[in-house]
């Protein structure tokens, strides 16, 4: 931190050293307190250190009462995630429990060079660290932006010599939260080896990250969770990623750091390679067992550039794909993944799991979970409230499938497939029990399938993309003006997002506080009684 002080105990050293009230070159002590407290963060490296804990303390809330989960959102810019925290502190007076979560999709499709790319890995590695820095500018500009309020209103009160008033103003500043948050940091599959993986950590983390998250997949075949085609990696190779991840983080003395291991197995059909088992029962014996293969028989001998592998103490040959890839058994994926599990908490050493599945169903998780914890029994989860179902057929399915089977409808009640995703059906019972469950989703698979923490991966995408539609119909069809009044203006205004006030948003008084400090009275000031923004002085 900047400093844990209060504003009696800079005052205090201050004033000690400079007994007139001001340093050399005329400088206020009041101006020194409040730069000082403004600056909540020396480093982006002490942020990581920081939140790291804030995880840890949330971690031990969650196990001691699972309804104490947390919550993120992906975002793509500093912006975005400044004005996410803004609303969650607006909301519920505070910003615990909230986090930031950095998408690997969404530095892919909108934060690289080389255009809008598919979630693949192809993106500069470096912009995963530079939004992480940008977030993180953006989050302690809040802070000085909000602490430069305070202090406005700790002036005015003395220069009122309102002693009550000061005295609030005091302890509002000594009462300061901070808006910057945990991050979640999605390092895809580590872009490279294990020395690659640990290269870009130590960025990561020196950006200010606390966690990171890392998948099984190879990184040369990377794709997104939600394609078709993932190859994972040999549990041995994974965990040594793992170790690399947590090598970063203590080199550079993060020792709370937390490494989330992602698991794309149950989606997963394809491995690029096999495991050289050193006695059975390994891991190596325990990820080459869910190999395809065929028996190798006299009728059916290896041919000449063939693979034979001995399974069981029978000689075998592993399905292997014209690319040379080789297949997993059909419908093995659930096994696999619970066993990538058990393996990273008992011998990667990690702190949080993340299943990928196709489809948002508790129960599938809730019983994936609970194999994982009768070996590990405190395990925890980050789950992916993923963009990428669609969460109104899903949920309205799994009520029609759940109604026929206890008798409560027929089973020709209800239309199946997507006709499940009309409009009539919004106010219909089915629909509005379907969008029960969605409201208490993230609390269910917090109470029933140990998920510590809920995130959407890519919902300020989607956001911007709604948002930007349906201003463009309206202000560029008949509303015009309109559009943007009743859409955007009216409704900042009236639900009291500050950023209505777009020049003080980004700095503009705290420019002017600046100015004054070094200025006094001779300081070229924007806030005076010509500035616009002034005709939204009701909005706060």
């Amino acid at each position: 931190m900047g400093t844990s002080r209060s504003y009696a105990e800079l005052a205090t050293e201050l004033n000690a050293r400079f007994p007139d009230g001001t340093a050399p070159g005329g400088v206020s002590v009041d101006d020194i307190i409040q730069l000082r407290l403004q600056n909540t963060f020396d480093t982006h490296l002490d942020i990581a250190r920081a939140m790291a804990k804030v995880i840890r303390a949330d971690m031990a809330a969650y196990d001691a009462d699972p309804s104490r989960f947390t919550q993120s959102l992906g975002c793509w810019s500093g912006f975005h995630a400044q004005q996410m925290v803004k609303s969650v502190k607006r909301l519920n007076g505070t910003a615990r429990g909230a986090y930031v979560y950095l998408s690997g999709w969404m530095v892919a499709g909108l934060r690289t060079r080389f255009g809008h790319l598919p979630d693949q890995s192809m993106h500069e590695k470096t912009a995963v660290a530079d939004l992480i820095e940008e977030i993180y500018v953006s989050l302690r500009q809040a802070d000085e932006v909000a602490i430069n309020d305070l202090f406005k209103a700790l002036k005015a009160a003395r220069a009122k010599g309102d002693r009550a008033a000061e005295r609030e103003a005091i302890a509002a500043i000594d009462t300061f939260e901070t808006h910057v948050v945990p991050i979640i940091a999605d390092i895809d599959a580590g872009f490279g080896n294990e020395h690659a993986t640990y290269l870009l950590a130590k960025e990561l983390i020196k950006a200010g990250a606390c966690c990171i998250q890392i998948e099984n997949q190879v990184s040369d075949a990377k794709q997104c969770g939600h394609q078709d085609g993932k190859v994972t990696v040999p549990r041995e190779d994974f965990i040594e990623k793992l170790r690399a991840v947590r090598l970063a983080f203590e080199e550079l003395g993060v020792d709370d750091g937390v490494i989330v291991a992602r698991t794309d197995s149950l989606g997963a059909g394809l491995t690029q390679k096999i495991p050289v088992s050193q006695r059975p029962g390994d891991l190596a014996s325990e990820y080459t067992k869910w190999l395809k293969v065929e028996p190798v028989t006299l009728e059916k001998p290896l041919h000449e550039g063939e693979l034979g592998l001995v399974l069981n103490g029978e000689l075998v040959r592993p399905v292997r794909l014209a690319n040379g890839l080789f297949a997993f058994k059909d419908g093995s994926g659930r096994a696999r993944v619970i066993e990538d599990c058990i393996a990273a908490l008992t011998e990667g050493g990690v702190d949080l799991l993340w299943i990928e599945t196709d489809t948002p169903n508790v129960d599938e998780i809730a019983g994936m979970v609970a194999e994982i914890r009768a070996v590990v029994p405190n395990a925890k989860l980050t789950y992916n409230n993923s963009p990428s179902f669609n969460w109104t057929l899903n949920i309205r399915r799994q009520v029609r499938t759940e109604w026929i089977a206890e008798g409560r409808i027929a089973a020709d009640a209800y239309p199946d497939g997507t006709l499940l995703m009309s409009a009539k059906l919004d106010d219909d019972e089915l629909g509005r029990e379907a969008d029960a469950r969605l409201a208490r989703f993230q609390a269910d698979i917090a109470a029933r399938a140990g998920v510590f923490h809920n995130l959407i991966t890519l919902p300020t995408f989607h956001l911007t993309a709604l948002a930007t539609d349906e201003l463009s119909h309206g202000y560029f069809g008949p509303d015009r003006m309109k559009a943007y009044v009743n859409r955007v203006q009216r409704e900042e205004i009236r639900r009291g997002i500050s950023a209505v006030k777009h020049q003080h948003e980004v700095g503009s008084d705290l420019g002017d506080t600046f100015k004054e400090m070094v200025a006094g009275e001779r300081a070229l000031k924007a806030g005076g009684h010509a500035n616009t923004m002034n005709q939204f002085a009701a909005a706060e």
